[in-house]
């Protein structure tokens, strides 16, 4: 399609003796093309010069305009060298008197304009480097190069920045660059010969393309970002300003790199070099503190520029002043930083579609988003009016009304109009904005008069860590009214005090977490919650404050998602990491998360103790399938793959059956089958037993080893044949023999809830069959009865109850239950693993009756209730008078009791019930 069938607006005439002259000179144009041509001169000097300047080319150009920026791309690109200066101000010329064209008829969009500025840019700083570098190597000045490395610059690469990073250049932009050279490519001794080089060329380009001569200027270049510009060369080492970056990088820079992209010279050098900055620019946990260095950052600019009280449109500054492009570009940004290191998707440099995705993703509203998307489109395309006029990298608006009238007419619309429409987009930016950067101040606080708090806890709180930096002492000293308002709602504030100095005393550092609530005043209700029902969760928080994130991600209140979603989005994560520590370290915070979110869901009655139980089954079974082929891998890469068929994780007791509390350890066993092989092949071989140990023990490690983001699971190996006397991992064949022939009683009463977790899928399908073959074989029913009886009578004399609130000690409590149900599948000869399961196939076989199962049932369900509570609140034993109000509260809706006397009562009752129905079951044989 030609130009003038894509014409969607129209400028007016806004000087008539200047449009009727050039008429005169417009011989090829007639109907919208002439029309247009003639009211864009009379606005415009700067544009009418092109039109008289480019007359001859035009005709064509407007017939296709996208084939006709491809041929000045093309002409520019076999342009020989000493024409190169001329002929890169002509392409200049061409491309933006025709993007102007395209802009102000609305032939092009917004983007398609800020593109083909973009992308003019990028092929004039390639060619302006290719030149002089090649310069540089033809003399020999830049060591070992050759004609072949001229097209990757020897090395060196432009990176774009601010908005020609983003692809959204203005139509009068100077071009940010940072200019970057691989040193690596170089020898050590040759290093100060190439940088001197390197220097050279850069400035000989940026000269290149700054130089304003009879043909105009090509681009103003600006390399004032790179690293402390005012020390160091136009062109850095990348392995200096890695370093800058990682000590002294400022939280303006980190946003400026948002947008930062390899424009020109050695472009996978240069995405290397972004890559390393990744975590500098995207941090691992939220980072809401970033929106107070941004504000304070703004309010900076405007005193700069002498913004700050500017409020009348003659003169405003469109971009950086009250409302303006920079206030939206913030937004984005800000909210970029906070999130994109967590969310890799919202890790986009233009400014619409990240807040499109900022939307879609939760962090903005999506009116919000829409109304600030339109705003910002519509501030771009006055400020390219504005620089229109006569090619000024300015964003003022005009001072005087003729100024304004002439982007009026540019824009083909009425000024009286066009003012109001400007005056409501500025100030609902500012409104929209300024809301996000700083709330209402003046927005009264709370007053706490109604509770007189302990001063000698109040007065501590200023030696602790967290509190240790004026920051934090500031944001703390407006959330602390807010914060002591809500404790003197709780039903025992001062036991929420106390439980809110230990959270405050176990914070490592203040400046995120509290601005994290700052930002987020339901996360003060969150921990108000725990504080006032669970100290021990309060200080997990403390401890790993960093789960607060998830709250703020918007499922933390979702529906649980299951096994198979979970290890997808574990393995997405892992997959995003490049070393094996770093996977470590992700798994941990991912684990973390969910495993408090459980533990709140719970808490707050969402979820049953038997849910929960499922959830942190499930969390775990997730860990140990991702972890297992990043740990197996990385000891592969050491020693060689694993000999013969591999190796399988088997989960016992709790983990097994899917019983996990809030601080179960997990019980594993590691088999595996050498299938006669006798030792890997790798860098440094093992012996197929010493193989397997050592994995293990590498598994062990990679699950409890307190690192950075702390640690996984404790993991207890005692439940493997031979227990701790024997090796830590079990070849198939031992494993198999000493279920046969060997094991006890209690070890096949174990084998009952042992379940194949991770590992070779064959391996594990045959252990599985084993276990269920061996289930079934037929069991002498008086010795297991015998058994059974001295076993609990050696767990009685060896670990006595702690009294009517042990969940797992003691007769009629879980362990007993367990023992009983255990017991039951193994005279049954099934293999089900499930408490209620294994009763049921009991009384199947004649051996219990119905109501011994109802009874054992209800009383299991009511022990695994008080054991699940009382892991969650901390506690190994519950002791009420040591709860508080929030956790008696918690305890009694659980066991649904109305009182801790009646729960008492019921409980004992149930313990002995359910103890002398077991103390029967094992003194009788079974029937027939």
């Amino acid at each position: 399609m030609n130009f003038t069938s894509r014409i969607t607006r129209m400028p007016s005439v806004f000087d008539p003796e200047i449009a009727q002259d050039l008429r005169a000179q417009l011989g090829f144009a007639e109907g919208d093309i002439e029309n247009l041509l003639v009211a864009v001169g009379s606005c415009s000097p700067y544009l009418r010069g092109l039109i008289q300047k480019e007359i001859n080319w035009l005709p064509e150009a407007l017939d296709a305009p996208e084939a006709a920026l491809s041929r000045v791309h093309s002409n520019l690109s076999a342009c020989p060298p000493d024409a190169l200066g001329v002929m890169l101000r002509q392409a200049k010329r061409r491309i933006a008197l025709m993007t102007a064209l395209a802009d102000i008829a609305g032939v092009w969009t917004l983007e398609d304009v800020t593109s083909a500025l973009t992308d003019f840019a990028d092929l004039s700083c390639q060619i302006a480097l290719q030149s002089t570098v090649d310069k540089e190597i033809t003399r020999g000045k830049l060591p070992g190069a050759t004609e072949d490395d001229v097209p990757t610059l020897g090395g060196l690469v432009a990176l774009a920045m601010g908005k020609m990073g983003a692809h959204e250049l203005n139509y009068s932009s100077d071009i940010d660059l940072i200019c970057l050279f691989d040193e690596s490519q170089y020898e050590l001794a040759d290093f100060h010969d190439a940088r001197s080089s390197l220097v050279r060329a850069t400035r000989r380009a940026m000269a290149l393309l700054s130089d304003i001569t009879g043909e105009g200027y090509v681009f103003r270049t600006d390399l004032r970002l790179r690293p402390d510009p005012a020390v160091t060369p136009v062109c850095v080492a990348m392995e200096a300003a890695e370093r800058y970056y990682e000590s002294l990088g400022r939280t303006w820079e980190r946003a400026a790199y948002i947008k930062a992209r390899p424009a020109a010279g050695d472009l996978e050098a240069g995405n290397r070099f972004l890559d390393t900055l990744r975590p500098f620019v995207w941090r691992k946990h939220l980072d809401f503190a970033t929106i107070h260095e941004a504000h304070e950052m703004r309010l900076r600019i405007r005193e700069h520029k002498g913004l700050a009280a500017q409020r009348g449109l003659a003169g405003h500054n469109l971009k950086l002043g009250r409302g303006g492009i920079r206030e939206i570009e913030f937004f984005a940004q800000t909210r970029q930083l906070i999130a994109g290191g967590r969310d890799r998707s919202l890790r986009m440099r233009q400014t619409v579609p990240a807040l499109q995705r900022l939307a879609e993703q939760g962090w903005v509203k999506p009116d919000i988003a829409e109304k600030l998307s339109v705003h910002y489109r519509a501030h771009r395309e006055v400020e390219h009016r504005i620089q229109m006029l006569n090619d000024a990298q300015t964003h003022d608006l005009p001072k005087t009304e003729e100024g304004l009238q002439r982007i009026a007419c540019l824009m083909g619309r009425d000024l009286a109009d066009l003012k109001d429409e400007w005056r409501a987009r500025i100030d609902d930016v500012h409104a929209l904005t300024e809301d996000f950067f700083a709330p209402d101040a003046m927005t009264p606080q709370p007053k706490v008069e109604a509770h007189k708090f302990d001063e000698q806890i109040l007065s501590r709180w200023q030696t602790y860590p967290a509190l240790r930096s004026s920051r934090a002492v500031e944001i703390f000293n407006r959330l602390k009214p807010d914060l002591l308002h809500r404790l003197t709602e709780a039903a025992k504030p001062d036991e929420a005090l106390v439980a809110l100095d230990g959270f405050l005393a176990g914070l490592p550092a203040g400046v995120q977490v509290f601005s994290l609530f700052e930002a987020n005043p339901q996360l003060v209700d969150l921990l108000v919650d725990i504080l006032s029902t669970s100290p021990a969760l309060a200080q997990y928080l403390s401890r790993n404050s960093s789960v607060l994130d998830a709250v703020i991600g918007g499922a933390f209140f979702a529906a649980w998602p299951g096994k198979e979603t979970l290890c997808s989005e574990l393995q997405d994560l892992l997959d995003a990491n490049d070393d094996y520590e770093s996977c470590l370290d992700a798994a941990r915070r991912w684990m973390k998360e969910y495993h408090f979110r459980i533990g709140v869901h719970h808490l707050r009655g969402l979820i049953s103790a038997t849910e929960a139980a499922t959830q942190y089954s499930e969390l775990a079974e997730t860990i140990l399938v991702g972890l297992w082929p990043v740990v197996t891998r990385e000891f592969a890469n050491k020693h060689g793959a694993m000999p013969g068929r591999g190796a399988m994780v088997l989960g016992m007791g709790s983990l097994g059956a899917g019983l996990l509390t809030a601080t179960s350890d997990l019980d594993l066993i590691v088999i595996y089958d050498a299938a006669g092989v006798d030792a890997s092949d790798g860098k440094r071989p093992l012996a197929s037993r010493a193989y397997y140990a050592r994995l293990t023990q590498a598994l062990v490690t990679a699950l409890s080893a307190p690192m950075a983001e702390g640690r996984l699971y404790e993991v207890d190996m005692r439940l493997r044949p031979s227990g701790t006397q024997g090796p830590v991992a079990t070849s198939l064949t031992s494993f198999r023999d000493y279920q046969e022939n060997q094991a006890w009683t209690w070890e096949h009463l174990a084998l009952t809830r042992a379940r194949p977790i991770a590992g070779a899928e064959d391996l594990m399908s045959e252990v599985e069959l084993f276990r269920q073959t061996q289930l079934a074989r037929p069991s002498d029913e008086a010795k297991v009865r015998a058994d059974v009886q001295e076993m609990r009578e050696r767990i009685a004399s060896a670990k006595a109850s702690s009294g009517v609130w042990d969940a797992k000690l003691g007769a009629g409590r879980l362990q007993d239950i367990e023992l009983l149900s255990q017991t039951a599948a193994l005279l049954a000869g099934v293999a089900t693993r499930e408490v209620g399961d294994s009763l049921r196939n009991g009384a199947l076989i004649g051996w219990l009756d119905e109501e011994d199962v109802t009874v054992l049932r209800d009383g299991y369900d009511l022990f695994r209730t008080l054991q699940s509570v009382a892991r969650l609140l901390g506690q190994k034993a519950l002791n009420p008078d040591e709860l508080g109000a929030g956790g008696v509260a918690f305890l009694l809706r659980e066991t649904e009791e109305s009182s801790v006397d009646t729960l008492r009562q019921r409980l004992e009752q149930v313990a002995e019930n359910v103890g002398a129905r077991i103390d029967r079951s094992l003194a009788r044989p079974l029937k027939g």
